[in-house]
């Protein structure tokens, strides 16, 4: 993607927060509304003489999201000492892992628009939190509730070339965590975090220019903004002859622009080294082989079988598996009914807008996929009409009633026999004679549509449509 005669290089470390109990080296709560500085301990704080002490369900959602993302996992990796000095780092220094981390070498693959895109994964490895300063005139406030909690940093290549493809990465990897079950994806609460690297150089240039990172945004939106500025930012002082600095910014949503935080560390800077207090990470193949096997259909896969083997348009098809409960709830709907496009249809018209409606997530919804299945089914044998069905939806809906019950109770069945159906048309005719004169004479046109809903307003919506309609047709036409 060119502007203005340059492209972008664009790399991005996404900060995942794994969603565990305790934190990564110590138990206290990762809980996340809790008041002040509750979750804290001496070990989280960094009082002298404290040992930290692996938390062993992070190692796994390491692994697993490494599977994930095609790495390769590291039999031994090592934690090291980040230095650095912030009032919400208590220790002085963050344990993270610097040259040997758990995960490296993947590649995740993804679509903008219609093209394909593949970005690597440089490696994902594990760390600790800072926690939170709040500044307010002249005092700070510090809560150490966040210091401590794991994190897997997921860090690109400089593969990326336009902020379209930074942002739907970010909601690629947002979609595989949520259905791995190892992060909730909450941007607004900081569960997950997006640091943005951006540099420009000319068209056809091989050299990387000097890049600058846009720290925590947390919006995907927020993403393609505040790259597309940074992108305009670095040309304008290329172009003025003026140089591009290393530095750290921030992205304002209120002024639409990006603005200096710090200079930009280096890794030197960070004097990194291992961690005394913690030995290596050791992994064995067992364990990487049994968290292979619990590893769930990724939606990638899942929307290219629901597209093969569902016969399901490309855009139902995104839109089922956007979420992995909504995809395991259609998945469930349609093996009750076994209609696979009808399952879809009444998933992403009635129930999606009813959850939109209520402020719903699909877990709480009042019908069940086994309901909406078996009403399905109805429908399939002419047991209701599609019109009978949206009512029986809502009364699904309001008292989380089965179908069948719903339709014996308010007599709801539709009416199949040809001469019952017959019989109310012939009193409809009856009743308008004029506007059958109309019609036939073609005195007045497009009358049949009155007919129709004249004769399902006489049935109380329960005459079988198609019957409706042959029956018409002879009476009126023949």
């Amino acid at each position: 993607m060119s502007y203005r005669g340059y492209e972008a290089v664009i790399g991005i470390e996404i900060h995942v927060q794994l969603n565990t109990e305790s934190k990564m080296f110590c138990a206290d709560s990762t809980q996340f509304n809790a008041g002040d500085n509750e979750n804290t301990s001496p070990v989280s704080v960094g009082m002298p003489g404290t040992l930290p002490v692996v938390n062993k369900r992070a190692i796994e959602f390491a692994i697993k999201t490494g599977l994930a993302l095609g790495c390769n996992i590291r039999k031994k990796s090592v934690f090291s000492r980040k230095n650095y000095f912030y009032p919400d780092l208590p220790k002085g220094y963050q344990i993270s892992q610097y040259d040997l981390p758990i995960c490296e070498h993947g590649t995740m693959t993804f679509k903008v628009g219609d093209q394909s895109t593949t970005v690597s994964i440089t490696r994902a490895h594990l760390e600790e939190d800072a926690g939170k300063s709040t500044h307010q005139g002249d005092f700070t406030m510090i809560n150490y509730n966040r210091a401590g909690i794991p994190l897997l940093e997921i860090v690109t290549g400089p593969d990326m070339r336009s902020p379209q493809e930074a942002a739907e990465y970010g909601r690629t990897i947002r979609q595989i965590v949520r259905y791995l079950g190892v992060c909730d994806g909450n941007l607004e609460e900081g569960s997950m975090r997006c640091d943005c690297n951006v540099s420009v150089r000319k068209i056809g240039a091989e050299k990387f220019g000097t890049r600058t990172e846009l720290k925590n945004i947390n919006s995907f939106r927020f993403v393609e903004k505040a790259i597309e500025y940074e992108i305009e930012r670095q040309i304008d002082l290329v172009e003025r002859g003026e140089r591009v600095v290393q530095e750290t910014r921030l992205w304002d949503p209120d002024k639409n622009k990006t603005f200096t935080m710090r200079t930009k560390e280096d890794a030197q800077d960070y004097r990194y080294f291992p961690d005394p207090d913690l030995l290596p990470l050791v992994v064995s193949d067992g364990m990487i082989n049994k968290i292979k096997l619990d590893l769930p259909e990724l939606p990638i896969a899942k929307k290219e079988r629901f597209v093969a083997t569902h016969g399901l348009p490309e855009y139902d098809a995104e839109v089922l598996t956007a979420e992995k409960d909504l995809a395991d709830y259609y998945e469930a709907t349609a093996k009750v009914c076994n209609n696979f496009k009808s399952a879809s249809n009444w998933i992403m018209t009635e129930l999606l807008r009813e959850l939109n409606n209520n402020n719903l997530e699909i877990k709480a919804s009042p019908i069940k996929p086994n309901q909406l299945g078996q009403m399905i089914a109805l429908i399939d044998k002419g047991t209701i009409s599609g019109k009978i069905a949206k009512a029986v939806f809502l009364d699904m809906w309001k008292t989380g009633k089965d179908p069948e019950a719903i339709v014996k109770e308010k007599g709801l069945v539709q009416i199949t026999d040809p001469a019952a159906v017959e019989k109310i048309i012939d009193e409809v005719l009856a009743a308008n004679a004029q506007q059958v004169e109309d019609h036939k004479t073609g005195k007045k046109k497009n009358l049949f549509g009155f007919f129709v809903g004249a004769v399902m307003k006489a049935s109380k919506g329960q005459a079988n449509p198609e019957l409706v309609n042959q029956i018409l047709q002879k009476k009126l036409n023949g």
